[in-house]
């Protein structure tokens, strides 16, 4: 299995004033294309910042950092900005949706930032793929506030799908959500995967966790440990559980 992400010796120090800030220590990882991993740890284990570093949302302090056999050092801001938008997807705990644009709109912004100019009929069609991939073609023309917050992840989850990139980065994307919702959306991403889309989840949930196949947890800035996920949930059992759980309490209420 070849390499989406190689880290060899990663650092970043926070330099804030008197104090300097050590938030990842030395981090090697490699992550194989298909793999679903997530990296877990409680606050201020730096499993935020490496998720940053993997993102290109910032730049470590020491280390090299490989994407897709690129090497991200050596890279400008406007080839970062373009690597970030062709070869990454980003999920957020906050959907961050525009409120006043629909579904189908929302999904197509990324195409609208790109370098490489793409046609109003042909970003309608991504788009409109990206939405019927999680679900939600009949939505299209919903605004936000006509959604669930199930379905405005689902939203956010197909915009960052709309540019076909090589890895998907999804910080806390259940952190906002019931448990029935967030198995819901946990299926999305494993279906996903089952298609052969590389992800990797920043959780504080172990439930949530064990819908991956690889956890990662990490405490002071270091990786302490990573292993397959050996007792793997899956999320359509998982809902037809909930589900008949559900229809078994609405019974005995009725009666």
């Amino acid at each position: 299995m070849s390499a989406i992400v190689q880290l060899q010796d990663i650092h970043k120090v926070y330099d804030s004033g008197e104090v300097a800030v050590h938030a990842v220590r030395g981090v090697s990882l490699t992550i194989g294309r298909g793999e679903f991993l997530a990296i877990m740890g409680a606050s201020g284990s730096g499993k935020s910042t490496l998720m940053n570093l993997i993102g290109c949302l910032d730049r470590p302090t020491k280390g090299v950092y490989r994407l897709d056999d690129i090497d991200v050092a050596g890279l400008g801001r406007d080839e970062l900005a373009d690597l970030r938008n062709h070869k990454l997807g980003f999920v957020f705990q906050g959907f961050n949706l525009l409120s006043r644009t629909t579904a189908l709109e929302n999904v197509e912004l990324p195409m609208l930032y790109g370098r490489h100019h793409v046609g109003a009929r042909t970003m309608r069609e991504r788009a409109l793929h990206s939405l019927e991939t999680v679900g939600l073609g009949n939505r299209a023309d919903h605004f936000p506030s006509q959604l669930s917050g199930g379905q405005q992840q689902r939203v956010a989850i197909a915009r960052a799908l709309v540019n076909e990139p090589r890895l998907l980065l999804a910080d806390e994307p259940t952190g906002n959500l019931d448990s029935k919702t967030s198995v819901e959306v946990m299926g999305v991403f494993q279906q996903l995967n089952e298609a052969g889309i590389t992800i990797l989840m920043v959780t504080h949930e172990l439930d949530i966790a064990h819908y991956c196949k690889r956890n990662i947890v990490m405490r002071d800035g270091r990786v302490v440990s990573d292993t397959p996920v050996t007792q793997r949930l899956d999320a359509r059992v998982e809902m037809k559980r909930l589900l008949t759980a559900e229809a078994e309490h609405q019974l005995t209420e009725q009666s």
